[in-house]
Formats: C-alpha cells, structure tokens, sequence
C-alpha cells in the first residue's frame, strides 16, 4: 500500500536508503555507535545552544541540555526497534515531556523551562529544508514525500507532548481534589 511504498521507495539517487533512514536514524549496530554517541554528545550541545540563547538560568542549563540528549536517544532507539518516524517521535517527544514534569517539579520551575531544550534535537530540520528545496526546483514527488516526512515528525512531537501533559493535567486534578475533599472536613 502507499504506506510501504512511502517507507521502502528510493527518492531519487541520492542513497540507497528509505528518507525516513536517511534523514531521521539509522541502524544502530556496533560500526554505527560512534555517530551514536557523536549525535548525543550534538544533541546536549544544541540543547545547551538553546538553553543559552533564550536566557535559561545557568542553573538549569545541564538539565535541560541532558534531557535534549536523553530524548535524542530515545528517538534513535525507537527509530532502531520501529523503523518508524511516527512512532519515534511520539516515544521521544512524549519522554521529553515526562522528562520536564519531573525535573519541572525538582527544580521549582515551569515545565515549559525544560520541555523546550529538550525537543530541539527532534525539531525535522532537514526534512523541511529539503521540502523547501524541492518546492522551489519545483520537484512536486520529492515535495510530497519530504512534506509527509515533516508533517508525520512535527505532529509526533506535538502528539507526544500532549498525550502527556493531559495526563499530567488529569494527575494533578485528582490530587487536588483529593487534597480539598481531606481538608475540607
């Protein structure tokens, strides 16, 4: 179906990898875990990057740079077991959220101090800056395939987040009404 043919087709002769692979992960096997490693050790420093440019507290700067690490790892493992953006990037950003409600409340600051840096590494760049070069070619095939390719990440991400946080909302409603229903006698 048109499924495995997104996954499975070539585009042009660029690599004999799927996009997906080719843009997003790869295989993680022993000749591959230096760029491994190489990728988290980029994934903290661009955390960090962010972290700097919009005014985090240097106290939380490590924090947040290591849950972009963390969450970049998650990705490549899921992308490893799934061989799926979709899946992948939900696991990852739904862990970066997770990630920022517990270091959140650790820290006494909002979640959003640490959900931020942490997707940075998930954020599809490449994607969409080969939708946008194909656009302006004006290959219409490689931009429906990139296109998808982006909007799949970018939804995950947003899919992730918010999957968690309405369950952190709900967690939270109960306590309180717990809390109110024992002190209010």
């Amino acid at each position: 179906t048109q499924a495995k043919y997104f996954f499975h087709y070539n585009i042009t002769n660029r690599s004999s990898k799927p996009p997906c692979q080719r843009l997003y992960g790869f295989y993680m096997d022993g000749g591959n875990m230096k760029d491994v490693i190489l990728q988290l050790v980029m994934a903290f420093m661009g955390s960090l990057g962010f972290s700097m440019i919009f005014r985090l507290r240097r106290s939380l700067w490590i924090t947040g740079s290591l849950g972009g690490a963390l969450c970049w790892g998650c990705y490549l493992l899921m992308f490893d077991v799934t061989q799926h953006i979709f899946a992948s990037g939900l696991v990852a950003s739904a862990f970066a959220a997770v990630y920022s409600e517990i270091f959140a409340r650790k820290k006494m600051a909002p979640t959003l101090l640490f959900v931020i840096p942490s997707v940075v590494p998930l954020i599809p760049g490449s994607s969409l800056y080969y939708t946008m070069s194909a656009a302006v070619s004006g290959n219409t095939r490689e931009i429906s395939e990139y296109g998808s390719l982006t909007l799949q990440y970018a939804l995950s991400i947003a899919a992730g987040i918010s999957i968690v946080w309405t369950f952190s909302s709900i967690w939270r409603r109960y306590q309180t009404m717990n809390y109110i229903r024992k002190h209010s006698d």
